[in-house]
């Protein structure tokens, strides 16, 4: 049987020499186009290539009519075009069919020259002399008119996130009550905790940039004070650049208090805004208000063909009406310079573009990165093979007759009318962040697997490619570009697009909206600021053998209860939902908290369903140090049963865990396996999740305690700031029972208690200590426990040394009590006399004036958490932080 070429290919350009299969093609399939057949050599997926004319090795092949790629062999018509990389990222997937054994092209495209001297400026858009309408918020000054009337609860650094996140919670009930307001959200992230961050001017520019959006009708910001990035240096930055922040409700706060007591704070001084912000009503305003950010993520072979060039036409209209458009994501936009720059404003504008491609190539080079490291796992899954192919598809976001105004940098303002384009990684939430910091008031965001990414106080349209994952996950998509596929007229879906945008920057909810489920991130710092010899970052492997240490110690005789597990003991049992990347964290998160809020297997033993959420996966270059801290919370003794939750298009998704979880003998039967995009949204991945643990708890048998020693003991120590003689004197005492008994301590290697001459002395009898554990490597002898840490940031210590398996961490303060942890309990206690008397309601133990009490006081609260007797007062305030490191060679893309 013939097949018409039409049925089953796409050809972006007629001068293209492979085609896009819009369906799976069998082996075998014979296609006629124009007066040839041709015979497909191989299964072929939906949205992968074939031949349609001959290449001979050394040509390029074409696709948009731009080269992506250069054969390695011959390539005859009806081959099935395939590089390294895609034939990796198959053999990661479950697949029916065999693969070929071999590559035919190699991922080289001839470099990009601009010739200066043959550029010719684009004239602007001619603008429409009438206008459109919406429904908006007007804000007072330069700031705009809002599509949403927010209030907003910023953590101004990642010390702070906890906060404003349980703040939310408790504030959530006043949404309800207030017409015009659209929702009271935080904004929690990952940056400016530490010392001197390479992103700090970047972090202040969004930070400022986010207060003043049009979308907020008034921002409390919340930090520690101190903080590399804090309230006084945001503040001057607002200041000094000249930040229309006194033309809004505002208030920056300090956590000096107890948790309770600032949370009371805070929650009067929202309380005081709540009629001015209700206050505020929307008026009809011109389209020309509109800023748009124009996104893709899970990007497959038909964004390029229908999602981006609707997405092009919507924003060319908004454009004409006099409206602003933000294209961004430097790095997804290599191999496609010469469409890119085929109309811009003028000379300067087009050298600027490219110096921030060099730039960012600089920047990952920096860290042993390339631009090729951006495409997912999904993108290849889905036809996107490689940076080239993946750029030339997003760069047709731009409409043909639309010119580049403006290059601006990550979350520099928008000022004038203009189609923008921002630097930034291809990390779609940092990009995002970077958008909306500029003034943009929505957001369009393209999608071929599915991705499910929101931001909370602007709105997303989500536009998916094709009819067939529309229908997967309707609930999570706004609009169906696959429909042009289908033989809609562009113009007739441009158009409902359009009116849909109205709708929604008019108050309509989108579907993320209606879901629920939002995420932020921030491009996150990155370490290296010049040429680097990449071998001086490697180390060695950890053999995790722990250290000898003086054991020369009476073992006191305690006993408490802890469950008995298949691995040995734990002190609790929990259910672990543990998203696979970024992307489906928010996600996880929402499920976790369904199961608890239900209670799904509180009567078989389970006492809490947690999530793990963080920033890596998808859209950067990491170490070992995502993989090892998720495979070791897998298998922590806390973990009755652990679920592995993937979005689906991401770097890190299940198939990729499942062959390194062989690799390590794990027996992937033991976990289970969601996906967001797969299994069909958000409702139905809650529903199968809340199935596979409640099928799981039904055939365990009775929950059985026994008692023990400290020989059961895992704990982890951290410390911050100044540590008095005393304190570290019994902090070692400590160290040495549980050791001494068979138990197990962790610390990092740079934490100060380790570094104190009177522990070095009294633990390790003066011997230097070098680590015994990688960050996040799993214990698999007890002792004592010295973890490579590249890393002073509070929470992405807890995260390494909690997945070495501790269940407790016994943390000292100096100043103030700091963020825990989401699965282990974490007791703070504090030697230092000075402290505020305000934390006390939060500290576990102010040890007060020197004395031998100090040895039972900490003895008794390890012991008698343990046994779930006492739980650490910050545990249930919802103050805790999550955060895998990256290391020193860690990088977006």
């Amino acid at each position: 049987m013939v097949v018409k070429f039409e049925a089953v290919g796409r050809l972006p350009h007629p001068e293209d020499n492979v085609a896009i299969a819009t369906r799976r093609l069998e082996a075998g399939t014979v296609i006629s186009l124009e007066d040839k057949q041709f015979t497909i050599s191989d299964t072929i997926l939906q949205g992968h290539r074939f031949a349609v004319r001959e290449i001979a090795v050394g040509e390029p092949l074409l696709s948009w009519g731009q080269p992506f790629g250069i054969a390695s062999a011959d390539i005859y018509p009806g081959d099935y075009a395939r590089n390294d990389d895609v034939l990796r990222e198959l053999h990661h997937r479950q697949l029916d069919f065999s693969l070929p054994n071999s590559s035919n092209f190699t991922d080289e495209i001839p470099p990009f020259v601009f010739d200066e001297s043959r550029f010719v400026p684009s004239p602007p858009l001619e603008l429409y002399s009438d206008t459109k309408t919406f429904m908006g918020y007007r804000r007072a000054g330069t700031r705009g008119v809002g599509t949403r009337n927010t209030i907003v609860l910023l953590g101004t650094s990642a010390l702070t996130g906890g906060f404003v996140r349980a703040l939310e919670k408790r504030l959530q009930k006043y949404v309800n009550q207030y017409a015009n307001i659209d929702g009271i959200v935080a904004i929690a992230h990952t940056e400016g905790g530490h010392d001197n961050p390479n992103n700090r001017d970047l972090l202040l520019r969004t930070l400022a940039g986010f207060m003043i959006n049009p979308n907020v009708g008034a921002v409390l910001a919340v930090d520690r004070g101190g903080e590399a990035v804090d309230n006084a240096a945001l503040l001057d930055y607002l200041t000094q650049h000249n930040y229309p922040i006194d033309d809004m409700p505002h208030h920056f706060m300090s956590l000096t208090h107890a948790f309770k007591e600032d949370l009371d704070t805070a929650t009067e001084v929202v309380e005081g805004w709540l009629d001015t912000v209700n206050g505020m009503t929307r008026t009809e305003e011109s389209i020309s208000e509109l800023k748009i950010g124009l996104q893709c993520g899970g990007s497959d072979a038909f964004s390029g063909i229908s999602g981006n060039p609707l997405l092009a036409w919507v924003t060319k209209e908004i454009i004409r009406y006099g409206g602003s458009a933000n294209l961004a994501e430097t790095d997804e936009l290599i191999g496609a310079e010469a469409y890119t720059l085929d109309k811009v404003k003028d000379l300067a504008t087009a050298r600027k573009f490219l110096m921030m491609q060099e730039r960012f190539k600089q920047y990952a080079a920096w860290h042993g990165a390339s631009a090729d490291g951006n495409p997912s796992g999904g993108n290849k899954l889905r036809g996107l093979y490689n940076i080239y192919l993946k750029s030339l598809g997003a760069s047709t976001k731009r409409h043909p007759d639309v010119r580049i105004d403006d290059v601006i940098e990550y979350s520099e303002l928008m000022t004038t009318h203009g189609f923008y384009f921002m630097d930034s990684p291809g990390n779609d939430l940092e990009s995002i962040a970077g958008q909306i910091a500029a003034g943009c008031n929505m957001l369009f965001f393209v999608t071929g697997n599915g991705s499910i990414t929101n931001f909370p106080y602007v709105p997303t349209i989500k536009i998916i490619t094709t009819t067939e994952r529309y229908n997967l996950l309707s609930e999570e998509m706004d609009v169906n570009a696959g429909a042009y596929l289908d033989n809609t007229p562009m113009d007739v879906l441009g158009a409902e697009t359009l009116q849909l945008t109205i709708d929604i920057a008019s108050g309509e909810l989108s579907a993320g909206e209606r879901a629920g489920h939002s995420q932020v991130q921030i491009w996150r710092d990155w370490r290296q600021t010049h040429p680097v010899n990449l071998s001086d970052f490697a180390h060695p492997e950890f053999e995790g053998d722990p250290l000898q240490i003086n054991t020369n110690i009476q073992v006191p005789d305690v006993r408490f209860p802890v469950f008995k597990t298949r691995h040995g003991t734990a002190a609790d049992q929990v259910g672990l939902i543990l998203p696979t990347s970024l992307c489906s964290g928010q996600i996880a998160r929402m499920c976790a908290q369904k199961l608890s809020d239900r209670q799904i297997g509180y009567d078989k033993g389970i006492s809490r369903y947690v999530t793990l959420v963080h920033t890596e996966g998808c859209g950067a270059q990491n170490g070992n140090e995502l993989t090892d801290t998720l495979l070791g919370y897998l298998r922590h003794p806390l973990v009755k049963h652990a679920l592995l939750l993937e979005h689906g298009c991401e770097k890190t998704h299940n198939g990729y865990y499942r062959e390194l979880m062989d690799e390590q003998a794990l027996d992937i039967q033991d976990f289970g396996w969601a996906s967001v995009q797969i299994d069909g949204g958000i409702h139905k991945v809650t529903e199968k999740i809340a199935r596979w643990f409640n099928d799981q708890l039904e055939a365990d048998g009775e929950s059985e305690t026994i008692e023990v020693g400290l020989e059961a003991v895992r704990l982890g120590l951290v410390t911050e700031g100044a540590l008095t003689d005393a304190i570290v004197h019994h902090m070692a005492t400590l160290t040495r029972m549980i050791v001494a008994a068979g138990g197990s301590v962790v610390i990092a290697e740079n934490d100060p208690l380790l570094l104190h001459p009177i522990f070095a002395d009294e633990v390790l009898g003066g011997k230097a200590a070098k680590p015994t554990l990688d960050y996040a490597q799993v214990m698999t002898r007890s002792g004592f426990h010295v973890m490579f840490m590249t890393t002073r940031q509070w929470s992405e210590m807890l995260t390494g040394i909690g997945a070495a398996g501790v269940e407790l961490i016994l943390a000292h303060v100096s100043d103030h009590p700091m963020s825990g942890h989401p699965l282990l309990p974490v007791l703070q206690v504090t030697a230092n006399p000075d402290i505020s008397p305000a934390y006390e309601t939060d500290l576990d133990a102010l040890l007060g004036a020197p004395s031998a009490d100090w040895m039972q006081q900490l003895l008794d609260l390890v012991v008698d958490t343990l046994a779930r007797r006492y739980s650490p007062r910050l545990t249930t305030s919802g103050d805790t932080q999550f955060q895998i490191t990256r290391g020193l060679l860690g990088v977006s893309l």
